[in-house]
């Protein structure tokens, strides 16, 4: 047990932050377009309020009071 908690649970640690690592630094070799985070669509305003399009038919099944 003290071998996996003095060398197998420090080596996955490192494998873990490495692969983060690599995965962070990749947007350097990635072409300008592709490296810009990603657009921000606009959503369409509800028409009353949002608790009225959730549907509450289907909680009430589940929940019978």
């Amino acid at each position: 047990m003290a071998f996996v908690r003095q060398v197998v649970a420090p080596l996955i640690v490192v494998l873990i932050f490495g692969f983060a690592l690599v995965a962070v630094s990749a947007r350097i070799f990635l072409p300008n377009e592709m490296a810009a985070p990603a657009p921000i669509e606009e959503m369409a305003p509800a028409s009353k309020s949002v608790s009225s399009n959730f549907p509450t038919s289907n909680l009430l099944a589940f929940y019978p009071g």
